[in-house]
């Protein structure tokens, strides 16, 4: 299956995990990876490019860390701008029909911090729910989110050796995944 990448982190040199995740699937066969802040440093996104690599894709990846309970603002610019009405929805707008979307996320707590006696108050499948709402107004089938908890991305604070072996083992399901 052919799958788009997308993803989207400010500050990817000072990841703990995003780098990672997106080396795994980099270089699969069938997989066109693209770092959007990379892409578009001054945040102009070439809509007519990032439209015709959705095209090519039959599957969709949004890989992110979980930004106030979001997506990062460059991932955010990207639906705003490439899901476009006339392309992605409404009249003409077919585009993506029959696609999938896959949602693949690090969050900095645990998960029994994303429930609604935690800290967060909501399971995080409540949290994205836009992105399923994104994914239904635009033809899209939504995907299981895959999710890595507990991944704390704060300067100068050591990833502990379970965790990285868990960012490891995350990376090598995500790449299966991505291979299948």
């Amino acid at each position: 299956m052919s799958t788009l990448v997308l993803l989207s982190h400010p500050h990817l040199d000072r990841s703990k995990t995003q780098v990672r995740l997106f080396d795994a699937v980099r270089g699969l066969p069938g997989v066109e990876a693209r770092h959007l802040e990379s892409l578009y440093p001054d945040g102009r996104i070439d809509v007519a490019s990032e439209q015709a690599a959705a095209e090519r894709a039959a599957r969709i990846v949004f890989q992110f860390p979980f930004f106030w309970y979001s997506t990062p603002p460059m991932l955010k610019a990207w639906q705003d701008e490439v899901l476009a009405f006339g392309w992605a929805y409404g009249p003409g707008g077919t585009h993506l029909h029959g696609k999938t979307l896959q949602v693949v996320l690090s969050t900095g707590g645990p998960q029994a911090t994303y429930q609604p006696d935690g800290y967060n108050r909501f399971e995080v499948s409540e949290l994205l729910r836009p992105l399923e709402a994104m994914a239904a107004l635009t033809g899209m089938k939504f995907a299981e989110p895959m999710v890595l908890w507990g991944v704390a991305n704060i300067p100068d604070f050591a990833v502990s050796g379970d965790k990285a072996l868990a960012i490891d083992e995350f990376a090598a399901a995500y790449r299966a995944l991505l291979a299948s």
